[in-house]
């Protein structure tokens, strides 16, 4: 009898969770269907008749560029990173060289400042690079990612049996196989919740294409959104309806990689 209790009394409270998590979602799709004034009148909580002329608003101030460019960012983001991240991974696991743990912690120390601190010499520094004009700054930026260093290493180490690495030397097995077709199968949850996260957060980033974007050929969806107004009014229901779109992308990833990326989380959470 208890066992049912506490079963029942889970379910309703997971129900109540997400119904509190998914709100804000749903109330950004209802708002996206009025006119900029009528949102002022209160929350909605049907909707309106005025979401295809917000969206055309959208479509008529350009926006399948920043679209594609937002695409093409956090692709490419997420293959730099989880690459580099996972090679860095195999490195802090496999080898036990000197200094391994001091590396390890100042990966770690490297999560705890902000980027805001670090931009303006980046952008410098991608000046020196003549890369300041173009859209790969964006890009890079996420390659050097001490989360994902450390995510990969934790993965690793509780996911990739050192006696099989050994075994693959023995066989004649280089490291570039080692690593490519027996690591990189051991490690795909892990890989995956790295991907999807990276992909998010650089999709939803603000602040850094912001600053690196010297035109608007190279403006990514946030940036793009936020000018989504004129001198006299910023049009909200046209905002809504781009943020709309927005999540599209972000809503079928997480369809597609949500076993794997569970998986990653709790395997990620529970080491050994």
């Amino acid at each position: 009898m208890k066992k049912k209790i506490v079963k029942w009394v889970s379910v309703i409270l997971l129900f109540l969770i997400s119904i509190i998590s998914l709100y804000p979602f749903y109330t950004m799709v209802i708002m996206s269907t009025y006119k900029t004034e009528d949102i002022f009148k209160g929350i909605p909580f049907l909707p309106g008749s005025y979401f295809l002329e917000n969206l055309s608003v959208v479509m008529e101030s350009s926006f399948i560029r920043p679209y594609i460019n937002s695409l093409f960012v956090s692709a490419f983001a997420v293959i730099g990173c989880v690459v580099v991240s996972s090679m860095a991974g195999y490195a802090l696991t496999v080898y036990k060289f000197k200094y391994r743990n001091a590396m390890l912690k100042f990966v770690l120390m490297t999560m705890m400042v902000p980027t805001q601190i670090g931009v303006i010499g980046y952008m410098i520094e991608m000046r020196s690079m003549h890369l300041n004009r173009t859209i790969w700054p964006m890009i890079l930026i996420w390659l050097a990612s001490g989360f994902g260093v450390y995510w990969m290493t934790q993965f690793t180490e509780g996911a990739l049996p050192i006696e099989l690495v050994e075994c693959a030397r023995i066989d004649g097995c280089n490291e570039l196989k080692i690593y490519a077709k027996i690591m990189l199968p051991c490690i795909k949850p892990g890989i995956v919740t790295l991907a999807l996260l990276i992909f998010l957060w650089s999709w939803n980033s603000y602040m850094t294409p912001l600053v690196l974007a010297t035109n608007k050929d190279l403006y990514t969806i946030p940036v793009f959104i936020q000018t989504l107004s004129n001198a006299y009014q910023t049009n909200y229901g046209a905002q809504l309806a781009g943020l709309v779109l927005a999540t599209v992308p972000l809503v079928v990833l997480f369809v597609i990689g949500s076993k794997n990326f569970i998986k990653g989380l709790t395997a990620g959470a529970v080491k050994g």
